[in-house]
């Protein structure tokens, strides 16, 4: 089996179809105004157009209300919700009730007690996205794609279950290591793609794919 990617953050006709051909099996789409990753859903219909049914098409929301949601589900067909803010158990589920989409929650790590977030949405959340948690005095800090991971080590012995991801900080350079050691089988990128934030670089997005997908 080999190991998934998802290439995050895409705002552009060429990253879009650098991650389609370089083989991803997830898109993301950020509708977070304050990233430079962010999209506007008129933007978001037409990346997703180019999407084949293969590929998952994942929309980022950060604690995102119902009408601003509804609105952008009208114009764009998203197959997965990820929620990368402070939602709560209930708020996922009702999500899910509402939309009828799978969501991938997010939780943030910096040391092992971090985990324990993961009691509260393993049994809710379809899939849960760990994400290195943002130091408290870094400046104009997002809730992701701040190009920081975290101690890939704290994996050990946890028996998770399967359908996980692993995000932050990750790139050429560091994936093959990232998947060993925390035994993931399904990665998330964004900065590590980009040549500034915000830009991908699709040379950058061929070249993580093909390392990713090159991993036993």
């Amino acid at each position: 089996m080999t190991v998934q990617a998802k290439i995050c953050g895409i705002n552009t006709p060429d990253a879009m179809q650098a991650a389609i051909d370089g083989g991803a099996s997830y898109v993301g789409l950020v509708f977070y105004p304050p990233s430079p990753r962010a999209v506007t859903g008129a933007d978001a219909r037409a990346l997703a157009k180019m999407v084949p049914a293969s590929v998952k098409k994942v929309g980022l929301f950060v604690d995102i209300d119902d009408d601003q949601l509804s609105n952008i589900l009208k114009q764009v067909p998203l197959d997965i919700l990820q929620l990368h803010g402070k939602e709560t158990p209930d708020r996922v589920a009702a999500l899910k009730t509402t939309t009828g989409l799978p969501v991938m929650k997010a939780i943030h790590i910096e040391a092992s007690e971090d985990f324990s977030a993961i009691d509260q949405y393993s049994d809710i959340a379809d899939q849960i996205l760990f994400d290195a948690k943002a130091p408290k005095d870094m400046k104009n800090a997002l809730p992701g794609g701040n190009a920081i991971s975290f101690d890939w080590g704290l994996f050990a012995n946890r028996p998770w279950q399967e359908n996980w991801m692993l995000s932050g900080g990750l790139n050429t350079d560091n994936i093959a290591d990232a998947a060993r050691i925390s035994g993931t089988r399904a990665v998330d990128v964004s900065s590590g793609v980009e040549s500034a934030p915000g830009t991908k670089d699709t040379k950058l997005i061929a070249a993580f794919l093909e390392t990713v997908l090159a991993l036993p």
